[in-house]
């Protein structure tokens, strides 16, 4: 994290006033939310098919909070974890890692999402809510997704505490929390149900607005930037942050929108 942090005998709001600038132009800071500071995520596996043959971190959700393993996915949007009951969903992992279910009725700060929520409406519009025309408005809004390998997944859509760790600009390190939507899976086909790479969900950093970079963005906890690293050998592991990365220099590109 030390990169991710400015070099010590700058002051840091010369560095944020150099970066605002910098980016303002390209429109990746420009007409939003004032943002806060990095939110870091730790970043496990590796890219060895004989060892792990994917790279996970960790989230925390829900009162009392839960830590579930969640693979890091750049090809899709939404976050989503295994939920009590669920069809397919291994209960057991050989990367030694214990699997967790997300149950809300067992958090103090869950509620479901329903199809006249506007988020749920939102998702419609994007293919990544399913609510039918005969569905009454407080019907769950629910979901489906196929991934690139085949497999795929069900479920609906709560709205829970996630809890995180932010590096601030005076590098001081704050335990933070924010209220996200993200999915509820109670049905898993094709790899997500074997048990030798199992995780307890997926984390999709796509740029759609259920997608947790999108949220943090619009309740101002950190920009719609995220950077990861990924480490190549046996041991693996790596960095991911959402947020800018001040020193050193990076060069910024817009992804393709219609991509």
């Amino acid at each position: 994290m030390e990169r991710a942090l400015p070099h010590r005998g700058v002051p840091a709001e010369h560095l944020r006033e150099r970066d605002r600038a910098r980016h303002k132009g390209r429109g990746l800071l420009g007409g939003g939310p004032a943002v806060a500071g990095v939110v870091d995520f730790p970043v496990e596996g590796s890219a060895n098919p004989y060892m792990v043959g994917l790279y996970f971190t960790r989230v925390k959700l829900g009162n009392p909070a839960k830590e579930y393993f969640v693979q890091i996915d750049t090809g899709s949007d939404i976050l989503w974890v295994a939920c009590s009951p669920c069809t397919g969903c291994p209960t057991s992992s050989g990367l030694n890692i214990q699997l967790e279910f997300f149950n809300p009725d067992s958090s103090s700060t869950s509620s479901r999402i329903p199809c006249s929520d506007d988020r749920c409406t939102a998702a419609l519009q994007t293919g990544e809510a399913l609510c039918q025309p005969s569905d009454s408005p407080s019907s769950p809004c629910g979901y489906t997704f196929t991934y690139g390998d085949g497999s795929g997944t069900s479920g609906y859509y709560v709205s829970d505490t996630m809890y995180f760790d932010t590096v601030m600009g005076n590098e001081q390190t704050a335990n933070s929390s924010a209220s996200v939507v993200f999915g509820c899976s109670n049905s898993q086909s094709g790899d997500l149900m074997k048990t030798d790479r199992a995780v307890d969900g997926i984390f999709g950093f796509g740029q759609h607005e259920l997608s947790v970079i999108s949220q943090l963005y619009s309740l101002g906890v950190s920009p719609k930037t995220f950077s990861h690293c990924l480490k190549g050998s046996d041991n693996g592991g790596g960095i991911l942050v959402l947020g800018e990365i001040v020193e050193p220099g990076l060069v910024f590109t817009p992804l393709v929108p219609s991509q």
